[in-house]
């Protein structure tokens, strides 16, 4: 069994739904090829980001992705009581418990294992997020 980690610092990206898989890739792929059968976990450490995974082709199912959440976890409700960091941050923070913290993808001789449609969503939260941290482990045979 083989197990390697790594965190990598993403590029910052305005607040949205924005495609990672190839950031990822472009730092990992050495460390995949080897694996015949395995998993790649990633992980973010933030509060107020989040990742998923969904549509790689169509970049309008992002932008409704962002229209949506922002209905369902709206700005400025006057039960907020964390307030300080900005109209943005404690939405944030919802949005981020609701979509997760990690996923798991399988690695199959040496490449991720995922549906043709299918990349790992950065789900940025806030209007200015900055640089966002993941962590990637991958082990297997």
């Amino acid at each position: 069994m083989k197990f390697f980690q790594k965190e990598i610092s993403l590029t910052p990206q305005k607040r949205g739904f924005h495609l990672i898989t190839s950031e990822i890739l472009d730092k990992i792929s050495t460390e995949i090829q080897s694996i015949k059968i395995g998993q790649l976990q990633v992980f973010i450490k933030h509060t107020s980001a989040s990742l998923t995974i969904n549509e790689n082709a169509d970049p309008t199912v992002r932008v409704d992705f962002e229209s949506y959440i922002n209905r369902f976890v709206p700005e400025n409700e006057p039960y907020y009581k964390h307030t300080y960091e900005g109209s943005d941050d404690m939405p944030a923070h919802i949005k981020a418990s609701l979509f997760g913290a990690s996923v798991t993808i399988p690695i199959t001789n040496g490449k991720l294992n995922l549906g043709i449609w299918q990349g790992i969503y950065l789900c940025e939260h806030r209007n200015y997020g900055g640089s966002r941290t993941v962590v990637v482990t991958v082990f297997g045979n």
